[in-house]
């Protein structure tokens, strides 16, 4: 077949050395005028500051968490609660209010409340033992009840026995007693006075954080 033959494609004819030629022709190269060129363009004040501000809002932030979780080191997740509560049975609605609000958020801490904590069925020195070793502080209600219960003075010389001369670990918390009634075993250290606005709730939670954090 010569070079002027047709070729029919579709129902349209082309010369095939002419569709050839167009199909090896390369497209000359469009020159952009310099007026033109976006590289070439000064960046206005404004464009720059939005650009900036662009660049700023896409970084990643840091952060600064500030929830009880991220205060504290992995140390506290050891135990498996933070607030051990020796109290008597007697004193048991100002004990939950104390759990309560030591509970609360924020900063909301794990505390071991016997009567609701304890596994049903088991021996209570072993319970009340291991709660204890397993909580990093103890708070000691301190009350005229507290004085007469023979469970309660076991498990405050059992919590001094725990962290001996460890400042903060347990917390004595004296309600309705005067100071002549403080516990003589206790006479080394300071206790939280109970008969304030907030019953000594908020010292006894910041006490625990601080020994939490100097823990961590």
């Amino acid at each position: 077949m010569s070079t002027s033959a047709c070729v029919c494609l579709h129902g349209k004819s082309f010369l095939t050395e002419g569709w050839f030629r167009q199909f090896l022709h390369k497209p000359k190269k469009r020159h952009v005028h310099p007026e033109t060129n976006t590289r070439d363009v000064p960046m206005l004040p404004s464009q720059s500051s939005s650009l900036l501000e662009t660049q700023e809002s896409s970084r990643v932030p840091i952060s600064n968490s500030a929830d009880p979780e991220s205060r504290s080191s992995s140390s506290r997740w050891s135990k498996t609660y933070d607030v051990f509560v020796c109290h008597s049975e007697h004193d048991l609605i100002p004990v939950q209010e104390l759990v309560s609000y030591l509970e609360g958020e924020p900063d909301g801490l794990r505390c071991f409340l016997q009567l609701r904590d304890a596994a049903p069925g088991g021996a209570i020195v072993s319970e009340l033992c291991q709660a204890m070793g397993n909580s990093h502080c103890c708070v000691l209600f301190i009350t005229p009840h507290f004085l007469q219960d023979p469970w309660c003075k076991y498990q405050m010389l059992q919590a001094l026995s725990e962290a001996p001369g460890s400042e903060g670990h347990t917390i004595p918390l004296l309600a309705g007693l005067a100071r002549s009634d403080y516990p003589p075993e206790l006479r080394f250290m300071f206790y939280v006075d109970g008969n304030g606005l907030d019953n000594g709730f908020g010292k006894v939670k910041n006490t625990v954080w601080h020994y939490l954090q100097k823990i961590s």
